[in-house]
């Protein structure tokens, strides 16, 4: 049972990993449009980059197993 709760411990750190990675990438990009949101660019609606962070949420939030999200 203790391998099975080390890996799941390691799965929680990859998606959190990954999420940082995107938001610093978001962040970045808004710093290079002297943007403090993306709700001010006009490239809001087809931002692979936005798209990207976006998706890595909802990974984040679901650890991967897919699904989606109702609002």
């Amino acid at each position: 049972m203790l391998m099975d709760s080390t890996k799941e411990s390691i799965e929680l750190d990859e998606w959190e990993l990954k999420l940082q990675v995107k938001k610093r990438e978001l962040e970045v990009c808004q710093q290079q449009q002297n943007l403090n949101s993306c709700l001010k660019c006009l490239k809001l609606l087809n931002c692979k980059l936005r798209d990207s962070f976006v998706h890595a949420v909802y990974s984040s939030m679901n650890k991967g197993a897919g699904g989606g999200f109702e609002f």
